[in-house]
């Protein structure tokens, strides 16, 4: 999977092609100001990170399901909460909640603790996850 250009929600290359464009539209001095710009946006985005906790449901952010009691288990209350009650999977670290903007794998962790490598919005407390494993 190509990376993308951070920030730029585009592809390395997509970015130097639009770099070349702007530089034939505008001319060297205001390409320059447009790469100088590109490569900075580039370099200060986020790095990835690694997060460890559970995943649970936002209705029971801190993976406590003994209020809800949808199911038997930790996993069964955190799936019915997303499926019947229109809950979101988060992972629960212990002391904070982050959201997960990929909703399909968790559903196989749910209840369980994982490891999420990804970036994080720090504004959202969304994680972008690239990956989500069992945790050892």
């Amino acid at each position: 999977m190509a990376r993308e250009a951070r920030g730029l929600g585009m592809t390395r290359g997509g970015a130097m092609r639009l770099i070349t464009m702007c530089f034939i539209r505008i001319g060297v001095r205001g390409s320059l100001a447009l790469s100088l710009l590109a490569v900075a946006a580039l370099r200060a985005a986020p790095p990835k990170q690694t997060f460890t906790g559970t995943i649970t449901d936002s209705m029971c952010a801190k993976a406590d399901h003994s209020q809800m009691q949808m199911g038997p288990t930790d996993a069964a209350c955190t799936m019915a909460c997303v499926s019947v009650h229109g809950a979101a999977y988060v992972l629960y670290d212990g002391k904070n909640t982050y959201t997960l903007n990929d909703q399909r794998t968790p559903e196989k962790f749910a209840g369980q603790k994982v490891k999420v490598i990804g970036t994080l919005d720090a504004k959202t407390k969304t994680i972008q996850a690239d990956s989500i494993t069992a945790a050892k």
